[in-house]
């Protein structure tokens, strides 16, 4: 994550306040809402299209689609 210009602590930051479980969409719309940068939105919409349960579980999946 740090070759993208944010790093995992970034992460946590830009997704600080958003409840969980919740679907990609909401996770983009999310970030969107607190004008995140827009290489954060490209890897969050590499995730697959499913319910992330937790942080944790965006950050796993993150590791997987790079």
């Amino acid at each position: 994550m740090q070759n993208r210009g944010w790093s995992t602590s970034d992460l946590r930051q830009y997704l600080q306040g958003c409840d969980f479980p919740c679907s990609k969409s909401h996770l983009l719309d999310f970030c969107r809402q607190k004008n995140c940068p827009q290489d954060v939105l490209n890897t969050l919409q590499s995730l697959p299209d499913r319910q992330y349960n937790s942080l944790s579980d965006v950050m796993a999946n993150i590791g997987q689609v790079e």
